[in-house]
């Protein structure tokens, strides 16, 4: 029997929440900085460059836009949401690539995450607060 030796690569993880929206991040360092989201360039996938900004910001923060690969795989939510989970997983990953950048990513904070949800509907209501139209005859 032969023995196989396979090379792991470098890899850091990191898992961003925002809404509905959980994105797992993976950071690979020697890279290009090519973003991949659901195996999708981030051109093809966020059509507006207010999201693509958000998703760079950790990035651009740090001054690391080019010294990594970001390979993400996002579920649920929406794009906004989407991108705001993936900010918080690259940021997330960053500060266990290099914990000297903590308090950097901390003050601008991108590592705490967003805590506001959709209010639930309540019964006797159209949503969750819209009341029916009050008729007084």
């Amino acid at each position: 029997m032969s023995k196989v030796v396979v090379k792991k690569k470098l890899q850091f993880w990191g898992t961003g929440r925002r809404k509905k929206a959980v994105a797992r991040v993976r950071l690979i360092p020697g890279g290009s900085g090519t973003i991949t989201i659901n195996k999708r360039n981030i051109d093809e996938f966020f059509g507006l460059d207010t999201l693509k900004l958000i998703v760079r910001q950790p990035l651009e923060l740090t001054a690391l836009s080019d010294k990594y690969d970001i390979i993400v795989n996002v579920v649920g939510g929406g794009y906004t949401g989407q991108a705001g989970a993936i900010r918080h997983g690259i940021a997330r990953a960053l500060i266990i690539a290099d914990p000297g950048l903590r308090t950097v990513i901390k003050q601008a904070g991108y590592l705490t995450r967003d805590p506001r949800m959709k209010e639930r509907k309540k019964y006797g209501l159209k949503k969750a607060r819209k009341a029916p139209q009050f008729s007084k005859r």
